[in-house]
C-alpha cells in the first residue's frame, strides 16, 4: 500500500482544506502558518514560501473569514447609510468621492465597506447588518429610529453633514457660508431678481415650489443650511426644490422659473450642487437664454460635471476629504480612542457663467 502524507488526514473528506492540514504538509506550527499568510510577524521568506506552497499543493485559499471574525469579535465591514437607493446615488459624483474617502481610510484596518440606502422603509438592514460601525452620509433629520437601533447596538456611529442636535460625531462643511457667499457675489453684481433651485428638503423627490409648508416639514440639513445662507443676503429669496442632485431634475425646475414673462423672470439662480447648476444652464439655453447675459448662475461642490463645457461659478468643498475625516474618526473609535468632530471650510470659485443683472 502506498503511503499518503500525515497532513491528508487533516483534510475534511469533501470539504474544504484546513489549515492545520498545511501546516503539517509544510512542517511547520499552525500558528506560523497563520502568521505566514497573514504577513505579519517573524516568519522567514523561506518558511512563509514552504508554507505557501503547500496551502496550493492542497487548494488551501486562506483562512475563514467567518471564523476569523467570530474569533476577533469584528465583522471588518463598516456600514455607510446612504440617503437614497443605489442606482440613484451613484450618479451623484459628490457622493461617490465622499464614499472614495470613506473607503481608502477604513482600509487601513483591513475594513470593507457596505453600502445600506435609507430608504424609510424600516430599519432591518442596520438591525441586522454585520457591521462594526456605521457612517449615515448625508442622512435626513428624521432617522431617529434608525440611531436608536444603532445606539442599541452599541457600534460606533459617525455622521457626515447631519442635524447638529442629535448627539452623533459629526464632519460638517461650511454649507451656510458657502451659500451666503454666492448671494453675495450676485448682489455685488447688481442682481435684485434671484431664485433658488434647491436640493431635496426631505424624502419626496417631487420637484415643488419652495413653500413655508414644505420647508416647515424640511429635514435634510445640507439643504436646509444652504437655504438659510442665501436669505442671509436675500432675505425672501425663494424657488423650487428639484428633489435630488441630477442635472434632469436641475433642468425641470428651472424650466418652471424660467419659462415665464421677462418682467417677472429671476435675472441670477442659486443652484444648491454643480449638477442642477448645469440643468439649469441647459434649461436657460433651451429657453434662447444666453448664460450669463440673460441669466446669472451659481453651483456648489466645484466638481467636474460630465458634458459641461462652461466654467461654472461655485463653491468648492471637500467632498472626497468629508469621507476621509468620517474614516479616520472610525478607526480611532473602534480603536477604543476617542475622536473629534470636524468642520471644514468652503472656497469661493469664480467661473464665466456669472455676470452683471442686465437691465
Amino acid at each position: 500500500m502506498t503511503n499518503q502524507p500525515a497532513a491528508s488526514a487533516s483534510v475534511p473528506h469533501g470539504g474544504r482544506p484546513t489549515l492545520a492540514a498545511v501546516a503539517a504538509r509544510a512542517g511547520v506550527s499552525p500558528s506560523t502558518a497563520s502568521l505566514a499568510f497573514s504577513g505579519q510577524g517573524p516568519v522567514s521568506d523561506a518558511t512563509r514560501e514552504k508554507v505557501l506552497t503547500a496551502a496550493r499543493e492542497l487548494h488551501y485559499g486562506g483562512p475563514d473569514p467567518l471564523a476569523q471574525s467570530l474569533r476577533r469579535g469584528r465583522s471588518g465591514i463598516v456600514g455607510a447609510l446612504i440617503p437614497a437607493r443605489i442606482g440613484v446615488s451613484f450618479r451623484d459624483p459628490v457622493l461617490i468621492q465622499t464614499l472614495d474617502g470613506l473607503a481608502e481610510e477604513i482600509s487601513s484596518i483591513g475594513a470593507g465597506l457596505l453600502l445600506m440606502p435609507d430608504l424609510g422603509e424600516g430599519v432591518v438592514s442596520v438591525t441586522t447588518a454585520p457591521v462594526d460601525a456605521v457612517v449615515l452620509v448625508g442622512c435626513n433629520a428624521d432617522a431617529v429610529e434608525t440611531l436608536d437601533v444603532l445606539r442599541r447596538r452599541n457600534i460606533p456611529i459617525v455622521q457626515i453633514e447631519g442635524p447638529g442636535d442629535n448627539g452623533v460625531l459629526t464632519v460638517s462643511v461650511d454649507n451656510r457660508g458657502g451659500s451666503r457667499q454666492l448671494a453675495q457675489h450676485l448682489k455685488d453684481l447688481g442682481h435684485s431678481r434671484v431664485a433658488l433651485v434647491t436640493l431635496g428638503l426631505d424624502r419626496d423627490s417631487t420637484p415643488a415650489p419652495l413653500s413655508p409648508e414644505r420647508e416647515a416639514r424640511a429635514t435634510v440639513t445640507t439643504t436646509v443650511e444652504r437655504i438659510a445662507g442665501a436669505r442671509d443676503v436675500y432675505p425672501g429669496v425663494s424657488g423650487m426644490t428639484a428633489g435630488g442632485s441630477r442635472s434632469d431634475a436641475g433642468r425641470q425646475a428651472a424650466l418652471v422659473l424660467l419659462d415665464v414673462d421677462p418682467g417677472e423672470r429671476p435675472t441670477a439662480i442659486i443652484a444648491q450642487s454643480d449638477v442642477l447648476a448645469a440643468g439649469v444652464i441647459a434649461a436657460a439655453e433651451e429657453l434662447g437664454l444666453r448664460v450669463p447675459d440673460d441669466l446669472s448662475v451659481v453651483g456648489f461642490d466645484g466638481i467636474r460635471v460630465d458634458g459641461l463645457e462652461r466654467r461654472l461659478t461655485t463653491i468648492w468643498q471637500p467632498s472626497q476629504g468629508k469621507g476621509a475625516a468620517a474614516g479616520r474618526a472610525v478607526v480611532e473609535l473602534l480603536a477604543g480612542r476617542s475622536a473629534d468632530p470636524v468642520a471644514f471650510d468652503v472656497r469661493f470659485q469664480a467661473g464665466d457663467t456669472t455676470g452683471p443683472a442686465p437691465h
